[in-house]
């Protein structure tokens, strides 16, 4: 079994996904040995409308089964976030201006995710009825933000239910070099391993 969505195989790992994350093991969070019960759903970035599509189905599939999903989209979250402080405008007038460097400064501490992400994700949390919490657009709001400094942070927060996290890239274990999320499989620095992969994962 490969341990990522491919071109090649979506609907198969359509199927394992569906089956998983309806299972009683997964919603129950069992198996986990006293794990946060974070998910990391590793896919090929070449095919992220794919995966969009993918997303809402599965959403749909399991809001007939009763299972109902919350999905934070980081990308969607952070422009509500600048809007809601004042600056979105602000930062589009002067993004033309800046260094690449200067912008990313300067979002990285309006989004910091310890003092406001996880924050704001805690509200629709604490506001939601949900079973599953599914994370997606970690690929369109890096390198602002990193998806295993969310995942840090998020450990307290979101440890109540299941979190699935779509990651356009790796996720991979070694006795050398520990776990890592390797983002779009070129960035080998984000080191993080209290996840499990969701391929691995038997319903």
């Amino acid at each position: 079994m490969t341990s990522s969505i491919k071109s090649t195989n979506i609907q198969d790992r359509f199927e394992h996904l569906l089956t998983v994350l309806s299972g009683r093991r997964f919603l129950q969070k069992e198996g986990l040995g006293n794990e946060v019960p974070f998910f990391i759903c590793p896919f090929d970035a070449t095919i992220a409308v794919d995966i969009n599509r993918l997303q809402k189905q599965l959403i749909n599939r399991l809001e007939h089964l009763g299972i109902s999903v919350l999905e934070i989209n980081l990308y969607d979250l952070s422009i509500e976030i600048l809007k809601a402080r004042g600056i979105w405008d602000q930062i589009l007038e002067i993004e033309a201006t800046v260094s690449k460097d200067q912008l990313k400064e300067l979002l990285q501490g309006v989004l910091d995710p310890e003092e406001n992400l996880v924050p704001a994700m805690a509200k629709q949390l604490n506001n939601t009825e949900f079973d599953i919490l599914f994370l997606t657009g970690v690929g369109e709001i890096f390198p602002i933000i990193r998806s295993h400094h969310v995942l840090n942070n998020l450990q307290s927060t979101a440890k109540e239910k299941p979190t699935l996290m779509f990651f356009p890239g790796s996720y991979t274990h070694s006795l050398a070099t520990g776990a890592s999320l390797d983002l779009f499989e070129r960035l080998h620095d984000d080191k993080y391993y209290r996840a499990f992969n969701i391929f691995h994962c038997e319903a």
